[in-house]
């Protein structure tokens, strides 16, 4: 039997969840952290990644150690510490801010379908990482990247698009990532041996 099924996600040993909603055929790797956040159908993250108030589309490969919307400090207030939202902690008689952490959630980053988040990347909240695209290793994301863009560096600048601007378009279009599951199975393997352009022929987009 497979391991992975579309009834129930594979979780590794030791990952933990809060309020996050997961796809068909999805794997959280060990150790990894999720909060308030999706993850689309199979994708995965390998071990020990760390992904808050984000929404990762269908067949995103995140590598181990990555951490997707980490959370800020407040830095416009006299103090960047714990204490001043998680009050509680610290006093008997103080709340916890919930404004602070509403605002937080809110900060959403965006990851496209069939992406590559490399070990140990960085993707700042509220960024978007297009359809397609390549983040390397190592890399901090402080701003959008574009569909089938690669970008690498502190911080990521684009390196090369994978696919010419039409090539990316059409991929697109026929976005194969909604195929059904039966569907995946009968092209597997044009997926496999087939180049771009003789894979668009034959499956349009």
């Amino acid at each position: 039997m497979p391991r992975l099924t579309a009834e129930t996600p594979y979780l590794h040993a030791d990952a933990t969840l809060t309020d996050c909603q997961l796809g068909r055929f999805v794997e959280i790797g060990q150790g990894s952290r999720l909060l308030n956040s999706e993850i689309g159908d199979y994708s995965y993250c390998d071990r020990y990644a760390d992904i808050a108030n984000t929404t990762v589309g269908k067949f995103a490969n995140i590598a181990s150690f990555t951490r997707i919307g980490p959370t800020d400090h407040p830095m416009h207030r006299a103090s960047l510490h714990h204490f001043l939202y998680r009050s509680a902690d610290y006093w008997e008689d103080a709340q916890n801010d919930p404004d602070f952490f509403a605002h937080r959630a809110s900060r959403r980053a965006q990851i496209g379908h069939d992406t590559w988040i490399g070990h140990g990347a960085v993707i700042r909240p509220e960024i978007t990482v297009g359809h397609g695209a390549v983040v390397a290793a190592g890399a901090v994301v402080t701003r959008d990247v574009a569909p089938y863009m690669i970008v690498a560096g502190v911080p990521a600048k684009p390196l090369r698009a994978r696919f010419p601007a039409a090539i990316a378009d059409r991929l697109i279009a026929l976005a194969w990532w909604d195929w059904d599951h039966a569907r995946l199975r009968d092209a597997l393997q044009d997926f496999r041996v087939l180049e771009i352009e003789a894979f668009l022929e034959k499956y349009g987009g």
